[in-house]
């Protein structure tokens, strides 16, 4: 009965060990719009995400840029950790001290002018 036990229980952390490793990238998902709320479909958009530690006004910990380009539906995707590092390394966050917020910035043009449009934890 111990050995299963003891099994049990070494099964149990190597499972638990699995599933606790800090992410590799974050999947980010978003449609773009202009300033009137017009959607900007088929372009090439500037995008500067930052993760903040702490608070929404936190520091960056990270910031990363994007020169993606929108689909029909002004949709991109792209994934957070997987851009061009501007500030930082995503794989050396330590998400243990957070909390943590993102914050999305773009630029409509395609450029590097961003304006931030948002901040979430």
């Amino acid at each position: 009965m111990n050995k299963r036990l003891l099994t049990l229980f070494i099964s149990l952390l190597v499972y638990l060990g699995v599933f606790s490793q800090a992410p590799e990238a974050i999947n980010y998902q978003a449609i773009v719009r202009d300033g009137a709320g017009a959607i900007i479909p088929t372009q090439a958009v500037g995008i500067q995400l930052s993760i903040l530690q702490g608070s929404a006004t936190g520091t960056a910990v990270y910031q990363e840029t994007f020169t993606p380009t929108t689909s029909t539906f002004g949709l991109v995707n792209i994934q957070i950790g997987t851009g061009t590092a501007q500030t930082g390394a995503f794989n050396t966050i330590d998400w243990g001290s957070g909390p943590y917020f993102i914050e999305t910035a773009v630029d409509v043009t395609g450029g590097t002018n961003y304006v931030s449009i948002s901040t979430t934890q």
